[in-house]
This record gives structure tokens, C-alpha cells and sequence, in this order.
């Protein structure tokens, strides 16, 4: 009697359900590390700037304001976006005055998720916008509590 080797129809069922089912399992988590990834890149990209507009601030008394739009020479000196390109970043990033105060006496940064200047696709639904404030403020618009470590 010869012996055959291979998998029935079923076994091979059976194992696809299994795959299957592991991978809806890892796929929300993979998907929330890649959204905590790129929310770290952003926070980085906004002390560093912080840091940028501070030595800014030395030399001449005052912060400067910039985005995507800017055209001044100074200004164009600030990047905008938080990761290695335009196009493979997740939040835009922007520089105004803190509400109420003048730019020279404080400057708040914003890092918007998925615009058009960005990976629009990008959404970070649990914070939303972060900012950080030359004060040290350093703020969430979404509902989660802890955007900021």
C-alpha cells in the first residue's frame, strides 16, 4: 500500500481560517503602533523646532511664525512637516502666536494630522492635534488623555 504525501482540502481550510483569524487579531494592533509611531515623530519634530525658535528668539528678541504657505527666507528655514519628506509625513506643522499674546512674547507650535500638504490618509482620531508652547505647554484637541509622555 503506497502512502501519500500532502494536505487534504479540509486541512488546508482549516489552516487558512486559522491564518485568518490571527491576522484580524494583529492587524488593530499593528495598525495602533503605527499611529503611536508616527504621533512620536511628531512630537519630536515639534521640540526640535521648539529648540529652533528658541536660538531664533536670541539673535533676534522675537519668534517667527511660518507653515506651508511661508515664503520669507527665515521663515522657509523652519520645516513644516514632522518626517523625512512632504509627502511620507503624517502631521503638518505650524507656528502662530499663543492666543492673546503677540508673537514676540510666545509661540505656540500645531501639528495637524493628514492634511493636503501631508499623507492625507494619516488620521490620529484619539489626539488630534498636538501643540506645544514656547511656555511648555504641551496639549492634545482629541479625547485621549495621554498624547504627550
Amino acid at each position: 500500500m503506497k502512502k501519500t504525501c500532502g494536505f487534504t482540502l479540509m486541512e488546508m481550510l482549516i489552516a487558512l481560517v486559522i491564518l485568518a483569524l490571527l491576522a484580524s487579531q494583529a492587524y488593530p494592533a499593528f495598525h495602533k503602533q503605527v499611529i503611536r509611531a508616527r504621533r512620536q515623530e511628531a512630537q519630536s519634530a515639534l521640540l526640535r523646532l521648539m529648540q529652533q525658535e528658541e536660538r531664533y528668539y536670541t539673535q533676534a528678541n522675537t519668534y517667527i511664525e511660518f507653515s506651508s504657505s511661508s515664503t520669507g527666507e527665515q521663515q522657509r528655514q523652519f520645516k513644516w512637516w514632522s518626517g523625512e519628506s512632504k509627502s511620507t509625513s503624517g502631521y503638518e506643522i505650524e507656528a502662530k502666536s499663543c492666543e492673546g499674546e503677540q508673537i514676540s512674547q510666545c509661540v505656540r507650535l500645531i501639528a495637524t494630522p493628514g492634511t493636503t500638504n501631508v499623507d492625507r490618509t494619516f488620521h490620529d482620531t484619539d489626539c488630534e492635534q498636538l501643540t506645544l508652547t514656547s511656555a511648555g505647554l504641551r496639549l492634545a484637541s482629541g479625547p485621549a488623555d495621554r498624547c504627550w509622555p
